[in-house]
């Protein structure tokens, strides 16, 4: 959750919607139950915790060791490490010829965004979570306390067990959920430093103990620990929060300009303000800007004054070959005058120059309640939540499947097989003997039975000691083990030779090469799920940036090359010449579509990627600059410039 400088605080039914706030969370959190305790075992099924308290005390009655063999951590972790090997990379088109020019400079801006949130940490643990939970959260919300109080767009990754989604929705972005849901304990101190203008408030809300944690039946050994584990350590006062998305329709003014092919939908206040711009109907022409439309009464003063003085020319020339007196014919040049209106925005509105049209639009609404207190409500500049799913197994509910408890089944499996074959073992080094009963002391027998070089006496009446051997396991339990590895990781995507086995490898060098990327098709199916919920994540966040970035901001970001960029946006430029005041790269204007390219994250064999680039520049089709970026070369581009 974060604070943001523009908000309101409603003083009417305030205590009616932090009620039906805590009410929906008890409702939504009541139909997640079953899945959020399901989601928590697969989390801690992947740390290790493989085994439940009954399973436990029933191997150690056996003296069985309760052994972990775990394949899922390595193999999540390759996948994982696989489909964020790189950053992704996002592509703006704009939707009008006017926004053209700052596309390229939004498609920064939307890396700059992703590099000052830490992205890369941000998309591993989503993916993670996509992975072992079925679903990863990442959040795009507006920080006002960063860039020395100027304000961040921001991203952050949530943990799924803190969200709660209508049960109703079906979507894959949950675009028709009623109410989104972020709630979670706090320390009233945590909360007073995310919320500094409400700590009155925060002293006075109620607290909380409840965790709302599910518990699993896995046995606890005191190596993994969870928020909820942590926190019942101490007698800390908690509060809990609740942090609320839903959507509202929104009456707006959808507004066309015919003489410019613009554009727009305004809000009340925005569209009052838009009625109240000047404009000018010069000849017919109209124009919008003041130095522009002085620039264009000049412009065509001097071409009448010039047509007047022509003519003038012309008929003193005519004259003179009549023989006549110039002067006593030629009459002096009119003034001129130009049909110029100032008129308003309004008046074109009313002269039906500009169409306009009122819609209902939906936006979405934010509010946050600590404890029994609501501090804030605000109306953001979206479409669609803020908090995008990049979920896994969709089933068209918000409780998707994880590939975790997709083979669960089988990892329970080696645990047995390995738990036998450690048992088997264990009986093997430790001979039993079948004494007649009464022949030896059995005290005695067993301490000198473990000495070397010691007699024994017994009663031969009834036999010798037997020693009994148990049967030896069959080879195929050891490869019945080492197929359920195979199949775990073939679930995840992830096949031997892709996390560098070489006994898996083909001989030749182009055949591991096209091996590897055949592997890669599976994994690529993750991918799009991963590149469809990133290209939501943009297109949430451009919105947030418009509204933010409205004043000049110069940043920064790292191209792949090492090479650094610099954009500036919102820059007022002054023209000496026409006096004219132009804003260069204004990002407040403007609708645009993004895409995440496809393949942007996965990795790439950059021994085969080189080798392509040096057949391409043999064969001429691409010169020496374009095979120097593909290489390992520290200094490229400075290798390039000389």
């Amino acid at each position: 959750m974060a604070y943001n400088d523009k908000n309101t605080k409603p003083a009417h039914s305030e205590r009616d919607f932090v009620n039906e706030t805590i009410d929906i969370y008890t409702r939504y959190s009541k139909k997640r139950d079953t899945w959020a305790q399901e989601a928590k075992e697969d989390r801690e099924f992947r740390l290790g915790k493989q085994w439940t308290t009954e399973q436990v005390e029933t191997l150690e009655s056996r003296g069985q060791a309760a052994i972990v063999v775990n394949r899922i951590h390595p193999a999540v972790e390759t996948a994982k490490a696989m489909i964020t090997a790189n950053r992704p990379s996002f592509r703006c088109s704009p939707r009008e010829d006017s926004d053209k020019k700052v596309a390229n400079v939004m498609s920064a801006l939307l890396s700059y965004v992703y590099d000052i949130s830490d992205g890369r940490s941000i998309i591993r643990k989503v993916v993670d979570d996509y992975y072992v939970m079925g679903v990863g959260y990442m959040q795009v919300y507006q920080d006002p306390m960063k860039d020395m109080g100027k304000g961040e767009v921001c991203l952050h990754d949530i943990d799924p067990l803190d969200v709660y989604v209508d049960p109703n929705s079906q979507h894959k972005f949950f675009d028709d959920a009623e109410n989104i849901i972020i709630s979670r304990l706090f320390t009233k101190d945590q909360a007073k430093k995310l919320y500094p203008m409400y700590k009155k408030d925060i002293d006075s809300s109620n607290s909380e103990q409840d965790w709302n944690a599910p518990h699993t039946g896995r046995n606890f050994d005191g190596t993994v620990h969870f928020p909820e584990d942590v926190g019942t350590l101490d007698n800390t006062n908690y509060v809990r929060g609740y942090e609320r998305y839903y959507k509202k329709h929104v009456p707006e003014f959808r507004v066309f300009e015919s003489f410019s092919g613009k554009e727009d939908v305004l809000n009340d206040k925005d569209y009052e303000e838009y009625t109240k711009r000047p404009a000018w109907i010069i000849q017919g022409n109209i124009l919008t800007d003041e130095n522009q439309a002085v620039e264009l009464i000049k412009q065509m003063q001097q071409q009448e004054e010039m047509r007047q003085m022509q003519e003038s020319m012309q008929t003193e020339a005519e004259m003179r070959q009549a023989g006549l007196p110039p002067s006593a014919v030629v009459p002096d040049p009119a003034p001129v005058k130009l049909d110029v209106q100032e008129v308003t925005f309004a008046d074109l509105i009313e002269k039906k120059i500009i169409e306009v049209v009122q819609v209902l639009m939906c936006r979405i609404h934010q509010c946050v309640v600590i404890g029994d207190k609501l501090l804030y409500k605000r109306i953001l500049p979206l479409e669609n939540y803020p908090i995008v799913p990049f979920i896994n197994i969709h089933t068209r509910t918000p409780y998707p499947v994880s590939d975790v408890r997709l083979v669960k089944g089988m990892q329970e499996y080696i645990n047995k097989t390995r738990s036998l074959i450690i048992a088997h073992a264990t009986t093997s080094t430790n001979t039993k003997i079948l004494v007649p009963e009464g022949s030896v002391d059995m005290a005695e027998f067993e301490q000198k039975w473990a000495q070397p070089g010691v007699a024994i006496p017994y009663d031969p009446t009834d036999g010798p000691p037997v020693a009994v051997q148990p049967s030896p396991l069959p080879n195929e339990l050891y490869q019945n083990e080492q197929s359920a590895k195979n199949d775990i990781d073939h679930q995840l995507g992830i096949y031997e030779m892709m996390q560098g086995n070489t006994s898996a490898a083909p001989q030749t060098y182009k055949a591991t090469i096209s091996l590897d990327e055949f592997g890669q098709r599976k994994i690529k199916s993750k991918l799009a799920d991963i590149e469809a919920a990133l290209t939501r994540v943009a297109q949430v966040a451009i919105p947030l940036v418009q509204e933010l970035y409205n004043t000049r901001k110069v940043f920064r970001i790292v191209n792949p090359n090492n090479s650094l960029s610099e954009y500036a946006i919102n820059q007022r430029l002054y023209d000496d010449k026409t006096g004219e005041v132009q804003v260069m790269n204004d990002i407040t204007i403007g609708k645009y579509d993004v895409v995440c390219v496809a393949g942007s994250t996965l990795p790439t064999n950059r021994y085969a990627e080189l080798e392509f680039y040096k057949d391409a520049f043999q064969l001429g089709l691409i010169d020496r600059q374009e095979v120097l970026k593909k290489t390992e070369v520290f200094d490229a581009e400075g290798v390039q410039q000389r």
